[in-house]
């Protein structure tokens, strides 16, 4: 067996199990600045709607690569009246090395998830800062709970392994600075 040295100069198996990310981008991503020009007029703080859904499909000839998306949909509003809406697809290209089968799917809907978080977070904080309005600051979301209400349901329905490309949990996320 093959070793390789790990950061801390411990000794790692080479057919250990880990992940590889292989790439992450803004797959699609657009703001709409209804109020931009009342934006500092108003002392209310806006209503803030959020919702996430992660989706996959698989990559490559081999079936161990998958992209992952992680889609994040917010609408603020004042009163009645839409102040601004951010719609966010960031991806990542997951690679699974030396992982059981059983494993892969917990690790596409929570570790990977979890993985492109921060970056989408940024990236909504600035696109809103942008626009005129304070940063928004998503709260850290928790996959894991997502993930096995999803089984639950899924179970319940009688399914198996959600389709490709679609929806595997769709949560209600908050905002921390309005």
């Amino acid at each position: 067996m093959t070793m390789q040295s790990a950061p801390d100069g411990a000794q790692v198996p080479a057919d250990s199990p880990h992940l590889r990310v292989l790439a992450q981008y803004v797959k699609e991503l657009s703001f709409r600045n209804a109020a931009a020009a009342a934006a500092q007029a108003y002392d209310i703080q806006p209503a803030i709607d959020m919702g996430v859904e992660v989706k996959s499909r698989a990559m490559g000839d081999r079936g161990d690569a998958f992209e992952v998306d992680l889609c994040i949909n917010v609408n603020a509003r004042r009163n009645d009246e839409m102040m601004f809406s951010a719609n966010l697809i960031y991806a990542g290209v997951f690679q699974f090395v030396n992982v059981r089968a059983d494993d892969v799917e917990p690790l596409i809907w929570v570790e990977c998830p979890r993985l492109l978080f921060p970056f989408s977070r940024q990236i909504l904080a600035e696109i809103t800062r942008e626009g005129g309005y304070p940063p928004l600051l998503i709260n850290p979301i928790d996959f894991t709970p997502l993930y096995w209400a999803e089984l639950r349901d899924r179970q319940n329905r009688g399914e198996q392994a959600p389709p490709n490309d679609q929806p595997f949990a769709t949560a209600p996320a908050q905002a921390s600075n309005y």
